[in-house]
Order: structure tokens, then C-alpha cells, then sequence
């Protein structure tokens, strides 16, 4: 039996004085498809800093492909932020935006095997025709998609994804998964993914973890996803809340 993508024992994290983590323990296969939902403040965003090897557990281990996160050769993993720090005021093209994927650096100048796999990743999602146009004329779904273009263009064995469907209307996050689905399909990648959208994780994902600060809970949707569970955790599911009351019989 093959390792797992991404194991993750007991592992706790403080942040000054506020626990982010609490002994959170779970594996994800490869190939998997890891929708990860909580309230805010769940920790989710500090899993995947644990994960991507900018934060360093106070307690546990974490594994990515057997590996310390913070030697991952860098063409393992295709990351996308929720917060875009770039300037969109800056005088820049969407291509050179997917460029820095594989440089991470901005490009002055574009080698003919860069500007090949930058314009094959916007293909991939569905935005070559965008790959000239200035960054400042993007909309925010159009930016989502370069950005995931960006993620794509090293070909990644994990891609993790921090609420990708941020900006796009609900027809645009539709394509965006089906996008996401095409790509692992086709390369067999681990995909873990930051979301709010309950429905679309249950649709797409093969795994979801359920988090509330330590491990709510982990496996297949349909029982991760369960109206009692999300109840318990969000304090609503749906148009269903806690504190909603059944009227009484007339």
C-alpha cells in the first residue's frame, strides 16, 4: 500500500495565546479530492499554512508525500491563495501573472517554454484569450482563473486551493470545479481545497474534513457533510438553524 498524499497527526498549533489547532489528525490518499469546511476561525487557513510549510506545528507531524512540507521540491505543489496581495494597479499581463508559477519571480522577459506552459494552463482554464490582457482589466473571476492557471502551470501532484471560487458567480464556480475536476482526472493529482460551499463538497469531493479548531470530523460527504453535523458545527445548515422552532400544529 502506497503512502498517503498528506498525513497529519496530532498536531496542535498556538498562536500566541490563541489555539489554532487542537491534536487534528487525519490521512488523505492520492488522488484524493479534500474539501475542507468550518466556521471562521475553525483553523482551516492555519492547516494549510501547516501543509504548505509556512507554519510549523507546536505538537505532531505532518507529511506530504512522506515528505517535511518545507522541502517539497516546488514543482510538487500548485497553491491559490484567498488573499491576492498582488497590486492590480500594476502595469502587468495576465500571462506573466503564470509565468511567476514556474519562476516565482516576475518575468521581464518570457522564454519560449514558459510563454508554451503559461498559455497551455490558461487553456486548461479556459482563459487564453486573456493571456494579454493588463491585470487592472481582469475582473475577479477572470483573476480567479488566471490565478488558477498560475497554480496549473508546473503540473502539480497537490493543488490547494483557499476558497478558489472568491469573486465568480455560481455559474462560474461551476465551471471552476468542473475545471478542477478535468485536471485530476487527467493527472491523477491530490487536490485540497478550502470552501464554504457545502453542496459543491459534497458534489465534488471524495473526502471532506469537518473543522471546529481540532477534527470535527473526516471521510466520505455524504457522512461528513450530514445536516446533524454541520448543525452542530455552524450552528445552521441550509435554511435550518439551531435555533429554528417547528410551528406548532394548527
Amino acid at each position: 500500500m502506497s503512502a498517503p498524499a498528506i498525513r497529519v497527526q496530532r498536531v496542535s498549533v498556538r498562536l500566541g495565546d490563541y489555539e489554532a489547532l487542537r491534536g487534528v489528525s487525519f490521512e488523505a490518499p492520492e488522488g484524493a479530492f479534500v474539501a475542507v469546511i468550518g466556521p471562521n476561525g475553525a483553523g482551516k487557513t492555519t492547516l494549510l499554512n501547516v501543509l504548505l510549510g509556512l507554519q510549523r506545528p507546536d505538537q505532531g507531524v505532518v507529511e506530504v508525500f512522506g515528505m517535511d512540507p518545507a522541502k517539497l521540491p516546488p514543482d510538487t505543489l500548485g497553491y491559490i491563495p484567498q488573499l491576492k496581495t498582488l497590486d492590480r494597479s500594476f502595469p502587468g499581463l495576465a500571462i506573466e501573472l503564470v509565468v511567476t508559477g514556474r519562476r516565482r519571480s516576475w518575468p521581464w522577459r518570457i522564454s519560449a517554454a514558459d510563454r508554451a506552459a503559461a498559455l497551455h494552463a490558461l487553456e486548461l482554464t479556459g482563459v487564453a484569450r486573456l493571456a494579454s490582457r493588463p491585470i487592472a482589466r481582469l475582473s475577479g473571476g477572470e483573476l480567479q482563473r488566471v490565478y488558477l492557471a498560475r497554480s496549473l502551470v508546473r503540473n502539480p501532484k497537490l493543488l490547494v486551493l483557499d476558497e478558489p471560487g472568491a469573486g465568480m458567480d455560481i455559474g462560474a464556480e461551476a465551471e471552476m470545479y468542473h475545471l478542477i475536476d478535468h485536471y485530476q482526472t487527467a493527472s491523477k493529482a491530490t487536490v485540497l481545497m478550502i470552501t464554504h460551499d457545502w453542496e459543491g463538497a459534497r458534489v465534488h469531493a471524495t473526502h471532506v474534513l469537518l473543522m471546529d479548531r481540532g477534527l470535527a470530523a473526516f471521510g466520505a460527504p455524504a457522512e461528513v457533510a450530514r445536516e446533524d453535523r454541520l448543525l452542530n458545527v455552524f450552528g445552521y445548515a441550509g435554511h435550518q438553524a439551531s435555533t429554528h422552532r417547528t410551528p406548532p400544529d394548527a
